[in-house]
């Protein structure tokens, strides 16, 4: 087998879009053809954090209102200003404003595209193995195992 290459630098937008919008089972995943994203980290074999450019068209979030148990996450709007729902409360954040959640906090958090025009941000989150993630809104739970989501209803059923 010949050693991978992987280039030094890339121009962002020409990484080629996630072909999957979403691990989520239905009906969540349909909730997120709003969202596009490229993952950044994956071109250059990163392996203990992910980072991915994403856009949200009119009406899009960044994913179900969640919060998770081992993984740190982090936010920069590049384009555009979403909204940060984050405990009871509604951030309307600009472009070069940040936003990060500390794994195990308990606070959930999503952004919401509110406005008429496309939000455009990176988002950077570690691959904690074993991490659990809760919805507060929905009835889903997910658990991070060898590299692959497994979803759940909150009463541990598989979808």
């Amino acid at each position: 087998m010949g050693i991978t290459h992987y280039p030094d630098a890339v121009l962002a937008t020409d990484v080629a879009l996630n072909k999957v919008r979403s691990v989520y089972p239905e009906p969540f995943a349909s909730m997120m053809n709003q969202r596009e994203k490229r993952r950044l980290g994956d071109v250059f074999a990163l392996s203990n954090f992910g980072v991915n450019l994403t856009r949200l068209e009119p009406g899009g979030v960044s994913a179900l209102y969640h919060a998770h148990s081992k993984q740190d996450e982090f936010v920069y709007v590049l384009a555009g200003c979403p909204t940060l729902k984050s405990g009871d409360n509604e951030i309307v954040l600009a472009p070069g404003m940040c936003a990060g959640f500390k794994a195990g906090s308990g606070k959930a958090h999503q952004l919401i595209n509110k406005t008429n025009e496309a939000v455009c941000f990176l988002e950077v989150g570690d691959r904690s193995a074993g991490d659990q993630v809760t919805y507060p809104d929905d009835d889903i739970a997910a658990v991070l195992q060898d590299g692959v989501w497994i979803f759940t209803h909150k009463d541990g059923t598989p979808y």
